[in-house]
């Protein structure tokens, strides 16, 4: 295995920024840097002053930095440039920094779709969606994009929701009360450790009539949602799949190098035991 450099004045500096700041991003990327002896860093923070860790971000030469929720929308008017990636959803999770130079992508609709595809998701499914953040946005645009078009988007923010639903041609509704569709889906912190770790993204009776659901919250592994899916004989999508594909697909565009399967697979073995 290669030997990675000590930390040094040549050492590049990533980072990510989250209102709940995790351990799988900085372990994942880190032990990357290890397998590969890449002169790379990678840290977590997070930030009540948007604007000012962007432009130190800029100021410092930061490589790249993960954006997640709440982030991920409002940090658009800080960039230089916005891929296709991110500009057609509107939402980036991810800033490469090239000498000065910021450019968001959005690598959570690349997992997503990957997700999508290898669950065999038909088109005809129909589907409920809850969230209206740039996380559902990316799955909002997978969908569309696999040609589902039979779903709702679930949102107590009625102005966002209905916006959402009305760009990608879905339907909109403030609560899952009383609705089932045989995909769900959980694009909304619900579940995540923290504050709403213990709260069921959908209640029962719709996971009892669904065939498929998928929760993008990847800490914990098991939320409650997935949980309650996987004890009613549901197939299960979770978060920490999204979480692996995104993070890789951030770590190629950070370092320029994409790691063999078998590294990725003992990064995220690695990340998961943090």
């Amino acid at each position: 295995m290669p030997v990675k450099p000590a930390i040094g004045p040549a050492t590049r500096l990533c980072m990510s920024l989250a209102a709940r700041p995790g351990v799988f991003g900085s372990r994942f990327h880190n032990r990357l840097y290890e397998l590969l002896g890449l002169d790379f860093v990678y840290k977590a923070f997070t930030t009540t002053d948007l604007p000012a860790a962007i432009g130190g971000v800029r100021a410092l030469g930061v490589r790249g930095c993960a954006i997640s929720m709440p982030f991920k929308e409002a940090v658009i008017a800080l960039l230089d440039r916005v891929d296709g990636s991110a500009a057609a959803i509107e939402s980036v999770n991810t800033i490469v920094n090239d000498d000065g130079r910021l450019t968001g992508y959005n690598t959570d609709y690349i997992a997503i779709a990957q997700l999508l595809e290898r669950a065999g998701i038909d088109p005809a499914t129909p589907f409920l969606l809850r969230g209206a953040g740039g996380m559902a946005k990316a799955v909002a645009a997978a969908l569309r994009d696999r040609g589902l078009v039979s779903g709702r988007i679930i949102a107590r923010d009625e102005t966002k929701g209905r916006a959402l639903a009305e760009a990608y041609g879905f339907g909109w509704a403030p609560t899952p009360q009383g609705l089932g569709a045989a995909l769900l889906i959980n694009a909304t912190p619900l579940g995540m450790k923290g504050a709403d770790e213990a709260v069921l993204a959908f209640p029962e009776a719709a996971i009892a009539r669904a065939e498929t659901v998928f929760d993008v919250v990847a800490l914990p592994v098991e939320t409650p949602l997935l949980r309650a899916a996987q004890q009613a004989g549901k197939a299960c999508i979770s978060g920490a799949e999204v979480a692996i594909i995104q993070a890789l697909e951030q770590f190629v565009l950070y370092t320029g190098q994409r790691p063999a399967p078998e590294m990725v697979a003992e990064a995220a073995r690695f990340a998961r035991a943090g």
